[in-house]
């Protein structure tokens, strides 16, 4: 007997499909969310629009770990709600093919996913994560340039303010200049230009700022009266202000490889807040992985609505309960990071009664005959739903009694 039939290449098409759908479209959403505010954050800190990029680059793994598992979910639910609604759920049981012989190929594809969640969650998300905010600093900090902002008095370099009225061509023409320096000695320059222009020098920690048209007043401690120049061009060099560098990869649990942590934890020398904050981000990263091969009993017991029933409760439902679990680790994971609860039990106790839900939701869909495990919540939501349209009396009904025709029986 071959181990890939037909009816598996049959449901692997159908998980396929809505599984790389789900996967692009949350990831994309994710992406879009924090993509306009990197791009208010790379423009209040005068950075380049590259910068965006290369920083939503560095967020696709972290998006993934996220979207991966919802992505496999519902990948399964839809493919496995199709075969209900369509009647072919029932063809395969009635051949001979149980629930579980028919979770062949969705077992295939949580494992495969979650050994590559195991991956991006353990080594190339941390790596990625470092990167980010290494970009982070750099926009901070200048690294990407100097930060002149147009219409405000800006500090550049040492003792020396710069205001510029206008700004175009990518900065390469500016206008209504404005430039004000003071030197240890007392020594004060004011300077103000119709027009001016940053350009490079040889020295990569000075940049000079060429200003046309304008007045100097210069006025030191022995001058009796400042001195007025008039000029037609004059440069000014500035020292750029020297830039710190980033701190080392690991200032953070989320920095570091699932390696690094199993280190960090089991080293008696390090603090005992600094083991158990290790200790409960490893587990988080586990128990998250180790959910994704429940997801198949999960996604079946939800897929399949009561006969003559299209509700779709059980796939809102999936997205409520996944979520739900995500945010209970994080918490868990803050108390075992704080030494309230042990790391160990914080993470792994909502996992055992997690799973325990989910194979009693499987134990009464495959063998309870006629078993529903969310056949109390379709009810009620049934009776919600007729409760709400009986109120609001949607539908043609409404309509007749809006223009004062008498409703007759069809």
């Amino acid at each position: 007997m071959k181990f890939i039939t037909a009816t598996d290449r049959y449901i692997f098409r159908l998980v396929m499909l809505p599984l790389l759908g789900t996967l692009a479209i949350a990831a994309s959403l994710l992406l879009l969310e924090k993509m306009l505010s990197l791009f208010d954050f790379v423009a209040a800190e005068g950075g380049p629009v590259s910068v965006v990029w290369r920083m939503l680059a560095n967020l696709i793994p972290e998006y993934l770990s996220l979207g991966i598992p919802i992505g496999l979910l519902l990948g399964i639910l839809l493919a496995f709600r199709r075969l209900a609604t369509s009647s072919e759920l029932d063809i395969f049981r009635a051949v001979g093919m149980s629930y579980f012989r028919l979770l062949r190929v969705p077992f295939l594809f949580a494992i495969t996913l979650a050994a590559v969640n195991f991956a991006i969650v353990g080594f190339i998300q941390p790596s990625a994560r470092y990167l980010y905010e290494e970009l982070r600093f750099e926009l901070r900090s200048g690294a990407f340039g100097a930060k002149v902002r147009v219409g405000e008095f800006n500090n550049v370099g040492e003792n020396l303010t710069v205001r510029i009225e206008e700004s175009r061509d990518n900065g390469n023409r500016l206008s209504g200049m404005f430039v004000y320096a003071q030197s240890k000695n007392g020594q004060l320059i004011a300077v103000s230009a119709e027009k001016g222009q940053f350009l490079r020098t040889d020295d990569p920690d000075t940049i000079l700022l060429r200003l046309e048209k304008g007045t100097l007043v210069h006025d030191a401690p022995n001058y009796k009266t400042p001195r007025v120049l008039s000029f037609t061009s004059h440069d000014v060099p500035i020292p750029l202000p020297s830039i710190e560098n980033f701190r080392a990869r690991g200032g953070k649990d989320r920095e570091y490889s699932i390696t690094e942590l199993v280190r960090i934890g089991g080293n008696a020398q390090k603090p005992v807040e600094e083991r158990n904050k290790a200790w409960a981000n490893f587990h988080f990263r586990l128990v998250e992985v180790a959910m994704m091969l429940l997801l198949p009993f999960l996604a079946l017991a939800l897929a399949v609505p009561p006969k003559r029933s299209t509700s779709a409760l059980g796939v809102f439902l999936s997205i409520v309960m996944v979520v739900t679990y995500h945010k209970i680790n994080e918490y868990a994971e803050g108390v075992g990071g704080m030494g309230i609860v042990d790391p160990f039990v914080a993470l792994w106790l909502p996992f055992v009664l997690f799973a325990g839900l989910i194979l009693w939701m499987y134990h009464v869909i495959a063998h309870v005959p006629g078993g529903q495990p969310i056949g109390a919540l379709e009810v009620f939501a049934s009776k919600v739903g007729k409760t709400i349209r009986k109120t609001f009396r949607f539908g043609r009904k409404s309509r007749l009694a809006t223009i004062g025709m008498p409703e007759t029986e069809s």
